[in-house]
């Protein structure tokens, strides 16, 4: 693994979240998901960048170890990938993501401010063909 300040790491979840609110909101439910096999293996992909991004995050004590859960939730859908129950997938976008979200937004918040500036103008700059994250990355700065 690269050299990476740990603060990198929450950005990573942030814009995982922000990935899987923005191509789950083109579906009515789990199966129609589940059945476009692209939105489907990408929102799996973003949970699992969560996942692995919060047990960098939980290992140096920039999230608590309740987090777990993030992790846990990373490793069923790594190690089961063919019985991954898609009402579950659904469930935790639509009821467990804006909590996530919310907490990760915060700990954003409290970075020192010239480090918080300067790894979302460079996040930014890098993601600068995806509009959408541009647009949520200007609203936490």
């Amino acid at each position: 693994m690269s050299k990476r300040v740990f603060e990198l790491f929450l950005f990573d979840i942030y814009i995982a979240i922000l990935k899987i609110e923005f191509i789950s909101k083109k579906f009515n439910n789990s199966e129609a998901l589940k059945h476009d096999f692209i939105s489907w293996d990408s929102v799996i992909r973003e949970f699992e960048i969560m996942g692995e991004a919060t047990n960098i995050l939980i290992k140096n004590n920039m999230l608590k170890k309740e987090n777990q859960i993030v992790v846990d939730f990373r490793n069923l859908l790594a190690h089961h990938y063919f019985g991954i129950d898609s009402d579950e997938i659904w469930d935790v976008i639509h009821n467990d993501l804006k909590v996530y979200k919310k907490l990760i937004i915060d700990k954003i918040q409290i970075m020192e401010e010239e480090l918080k500036s300067e790894l979302i103008n460079d996040i930014s700059n890098e993601n600068s063909h995806i509009e959408f994250i541009v647009e949520a990355l200007k609203q936490i700065k």
